[in-house]
């Protein structure tokens, strides 16, 4: 049985092609023809490999480091010798615990200032193996970012049954004789997978292997298998009902000079309307009215609104509750901000609410963001994943302010002086 005969063929109409591998032979096995066909149609290839593979067998049998290192760059030579390979070095079977290294090797490796069109391919977040999945749902998220997202499957052909896997968002790539010879080779040189290590049977055992050396490699489209959803309304005025002080944003030292931080950012010293999303309690609000004719601050949550409005009385200043981004405000601004709100939207939400920001966004405006990094639990999106779909999405960076607990940005629609960061 072919589980993929109906599924459509891959469309490789892109600039850069990003591989990414949580072991070792993952990336020759999952996307070895995948990789050659790129290269042979002049498309750049990088292949990030971020564990070394060492927990493939027991300690005393463990390959070294540069073995594995070398059977991956031997195995990239047969494929695509013009290809770049990264090594991560991050430990095997631990990926769960070191998810901002994973998100931090895949955005390098993305490049998001490049303007050239990405695919990325990363194991499939079904697969069935802690790492694969772990690094496939990272991996996912940089939908958010305008990425086409394909997951590869490795231990899906080994214990699923054919029937027992939806087909739903697969695509296939078909290997010529050519291309199905240069897998075949490579993944010869991954001897510590196919070959016995002492009493250890292979890791990729004859039928395991025949699975990877069919004519034709099958990718799981994340934009429609992986639909992580943002976090509802409930839980904020749930939040708000709990904390006269939500987030501290009135007693911590970090949320004050945060605000500061970013009032210090704007472009220009004096705005005509400014959009701010997710207003809170309206400390940010209080500011931005001593520099704006006029201030729309929505929020989704009615008793933050109702301290916002007891804490700004400006006539300058409009609130209103708005479940953004199926609801927005009209009009035209010419500074919009977004501040720590972006994350708890859902990746479609998100791609929805940077359509929405572009279209109520005036043609000399700017946009003004500031997320906390870190990953929130709960949330599809880091702060990272936010700010990089937003340099994605075309707006160009004037200003760039990153620490380790939060990231401040400003954009432009089009060059308008300044210089990128």
């Amino acid at each position: 049985m072919r589980p993929w005969s109906a599924s459509s063929a891959l469309d490789l109409a892109v600039d850069r092609l990003v591989v990414v591998a949580a072991h070792p032979d993952d990336e020759t096995l999952g996307a070895g023809g995948l990789i050659t066909i790129a290269a042979e149609r002049d498309i750049a290839v990088t292949v990030v490999v971020l564990t070394d593979g060492l927990a493939s067998h027991p300690e005393a049998l463990s390959p070294s480091v540069a073995t594995r290192r070398n059977e991956s760059v031997a195995a990239l030579s047969e494929l695509a010798p013009t290809a770049a390979i990264r090594f991560e070095g991050l430990p095997d079977g631990m990926l769960r615990e070191h998810p901002t290294a994973v998100r931090r090797a895949i955005a390098s490796a993305l490049d998001h200032d490049d303007s050239s069109s990405v695919l990325l391919v990363a194991p499939w977040w079904g697969d069935g193996h802690r790492d694969h999945r772990v690094v496939g749902e990272i991996a996912a998220r940089f939908v958010a970012s305008g990425v086409r997202v394909l997951g590869y499957p490795v231990w899906m052909w080994h214990w699923a049954a054919p029937q027992s896997v939806s087909n739903e968002g697969w695509f296939c790539l078909d290997l010529d004789a050519t291309t199905l010879a240069a897998k075949r080779r490579a993944i010869e040189h991954h001897q510590t997978q196919i070959l016995p290590v002492g009493a250890e049977p292979p890791i990729v055992h004859d039928e395991m292997r025949s699975h990877f050396e069919r004519d034709v490699e099958v990718f799981i489209d994340a934009g429609s298998s992986f639909d992580a959803e943002g976090v509802a309304p409930e839980w904020f005025e749930g939040f708000y009902a709990r904390h006269d002080d939500p987030w501290g944003f009135e007693s911590r030292w970090y949320e004050r000079r945060k605000r500061d931080l970013l009032m210090a950012s704007l472009p220009h010293e004096h705005f005509k309307k400014t959009l701010e999303l997710g207003c809170a309690t309206g400390l940010l609000t209080e500011q931005l009215a001593e520099r704006s004719d006029e201030v729309v601050a929505v929020d989704v949550v009615p008793l933050a609104l109702e301290r916002a409005r007891e804490r700004v009385s400006s006539e300058r200043v409009t609130f209103g509750q708005y479940r953004t981004p199926s609801e927005w405000p009209a009009g035209e601004f010419d500074l919009i901000v977004l501040s720590e709100l972006a994350y708890y939207w859902s990746p479609a939400e998100f791609a929805s609410a940077l359509t929405k920001i572009d279209e109520s966004l005036r043609a000399d405006g700017s946009l003004v963001a500031c997320h906390w990094r870190p990953q929130i639990e709960g949330c599809a999106l880091t702060g990272d994943d936010v700010h990089n779909a937003i340099t994605a999405y075309g707006w160009r960076r004037q200003l760039l302010h990153r620490e380790k607990e939060f990231v401040l940005e400003s954009w432009v629609r089009a060059p308008q002086g300044g210089m990128d960061v």
